[in-house]
């Protein structure tokens, strides 16, 4: 007989103010520890030296970790120009210098701007993306470099927030899959200089905002004070942006089933499924000929709160 994981039977998001020094996969487990989950998940990590915004999938609400990777998100850097490291941040050793700039705001502004857009960048080998199997970072570690594919992102805003040489902050709001360390070195490089991350927080994964987030000791307060549920967000909070498709109790049985439901509205596409008493059932499609086929099954106890 298998042995049953221990925890709690607990879904929702949470929107943890990763701080720094945690992984992202440690601060998930410190997470799942304090709510005493079973299952816990992230939807994007951070590196150790970042801090800000991580949320966090419990129970069910894992299931629409995929769906949230494509979210825009918001970052508020800080770089050191004149300094390259091994890693593009504060993490590495510095591996090559160059004389400092000499711009004023207004000629930082202008460099920003050719950012924004779409705009090729060359992942950094200190990442997690794989060469023949292996993480790109194992290899940078062995000394290793291998050739890597430029890819397509886009920049939607680039603002600069202070310039106080060699200190440059600036507020980016971009496309996934945008590394901010490869975009600092690339300013660098832009102003005739070299460039490093000292300090990068991420404030915004669209539809979540800042305001929204707990840091780790409001988390240990509540939990100490059984309150720490409070803090949970619905299971679906991260797909505010889809439909909402109600079922009476004979279509929530089908769907419930694996079935497709017959549904009106006029609607197509990805689609949040209720049933009765506000219980979300699940996620589902809808067909051109109006069937709402399952994706995802969510298995809850008792309504959600909205």
């Amino acid at each position: 007989m298998s042995r049953r994981r221990k925890g709690r039977d607990v879904h929702g998001i949470v929107l943890l103010d990763k701080p720094a020094g945690y992984s992202s996969s440690q601060a998930v487990q410190k997470v799942r520890w304090l709510f005493q989950a079973r299952k816990a998940g992230h939807t994007g990590s951070l590196d150790p030296f970042a801090t800000g915004m991580l949320p966090i999938c419990l129970g069910e609400a894992s299931k629409t970790a995929g769906f949230m990777l494509d979210a825009s998100k918001t970052y508020i850097a800080r770089a050191r120009l004149g300094q390259s490291t091994a890693t593009g941040d504060i993490e590495g050793e510095v591996v090559a210098t160059a004389p400092l700039p000499s711009v004023d705001a207004a000629d930082i502004k202008a460099a920003l701007a050719r950012f924004e857009g779409k705009i090729k960048q060359v992942p950094p080998m200190y990442s997690a993306l794989k060469h023949q199997g292996q993480p790109l970072y194992r290899l940078a570690r062995a000394g290793q470099e291998v050739p890597r594919e430029a890819r397509e992102v886009t920049i939607h805003s680039l603002e600069l927030v202070s310039w106080e040489s060699p200190l440059m902050e600036f507020h980016v709001r971009c496309s996934k899959g945008t590394y901010i360390r490869t975009l600092a070195e690339d300013i660098g490089r832009e102003l005739g200089s070299c460039a490093h991350l000292q300090a990068l927080r991420r404030i915004v994964v669209e539809p979540f905002q800042e305001q929204d987030m707990v840091t780790l000791a409001q988390l240990e307060t509540l939990a100490a004070e059984a309150r720490i549920d409070e803090c949970l967000l619905p299971p679906d909070a991260g797909l505010a942006d889809w439909p909402i498709v109600r079922l009476d109790e004979a279509g929530a049985q089908r769907f419930g089933h694996g079935n497709p439901v017959a549904v009106s509205g006029g609607v197509t596409g990805a689609a949040r499924v209720y049933g009765p008493g506000d219980v979300l059932l699940g996620l589902g499609d809808i067909t051109a000929d109006s069937l709402l086929k399952v994706r995802r099954l969510m298995h809850l106890q008792g309504p959600e709160t909205r």
